[in-house]
């Protein structure tokens, strides 16, 4: 079986609503049409879930992702957005654990592990990220740091559980910073990460389980990210605002 290769944007806090449903509509007109074994995912600010949903609703193996998601189940939550809510409205994916939440909102494994649940519950695909910052990959610590988020988060699913899930690395120092891993540093962690799932659930599990590249990915540099033998696609923040930038990286899946 071959796993699937995945272009997923993440907007973040970006667009206003008539920007998204333009910068949808310019790449949607291209009409790329994804092989079997392929995927484009936007994950699109909570106001605009509906409204993106639409738009790809025609076309196969296009989908929309939230950006997060609550730990909790329900409840005075003020300002939170549960699983159920996102299962309601069709959606199919969800990040968990992006850097950016786990940075600034001080997000832990053990919550992402009780967010990973309750998206199995709903069936809806967690996009898992991990990675390390600048300080950490340079005292050389990335592999044990990056095990233990997979540990923490990940390893009390069963082995069917785990295929369920897509993995994001996330170099945290090549974000935004246009400092990006060589094809070869991608390569390596990326395999690592595959080698700790094996080392849990076997060769054969880790072997189906796609993991997607997430570090300043553009049109440039997608071809020869994504031809790695282990990299299943990309995570991309700020090249997926621009519709003549992700065209490319979504054109560049193998």
């Amino acid at each position: 079986m071959m796993r699937k290769q995945i272009a997923a944007a993440n907007w973040k806090m970006n667009l206003t609503l008539s920007q998204a449903e333009e910068l949808l509509r310019d790449i949607l007109a291209e009409n790329i049409i994804p092989g079997e074994y392929q995927e484009v995912l936007f994950a699109v600010p909570f106001p605009y879930l509906m409204v993106a949903s639409k738009a790809v609703s025609a076309k196969s193996n296009y989908a929309i992702a939230a950006q997060n998601c609550s730990h909790k189940i329900s409840g005075a939550y003020t300002g939170e957005v549960s699983v159920e809510m996102l299962s309601s409205i069709g959606i199919r994916y969800c990040l968990v654990g992006h850097s950016e939440r786990r940075e600034y909102f001080k997000e832990t494994n053990e919550e992402l592990a009780q967010k990973i649940d309750l998206l199995l519950i709903q069936q809806i695909t967690p996009l898992f990220c991990c990675g390390e910052s600048l300080d950490i990959r340079e005292a050389g610590n990335q592999n044990k740091y990056v095990e233990t988020q997979l540990q923490q988060s990940l390893f009390h699913l069963s082995s069917e559980q785990i295929t369920k899930l897509v993995i994001a690395y996330e170099p945290v120092w090549a974000i935004g910073t246009g400092k990006t891993a060589t094809t070869q540093q991608a390569q390596e962690m990326h395999v690592f990460v595959r080698s700790v799932l094996a080392g849990k659930y076997g060769e054969e599990t880790a072997g189906k389980i796609s993991i997607l590249y997430g570090g300043s990915v553009k049109s440039g540099n997608a071809k020869e990210l994504f031809s790695s033998p282990d990299v299943d696609g990309g995570l991309v923040g700020g090249a997926s605002l621009m519709a003549q930038e992700f065209i490319q990286i979504v054109k560049a899946m193998k």
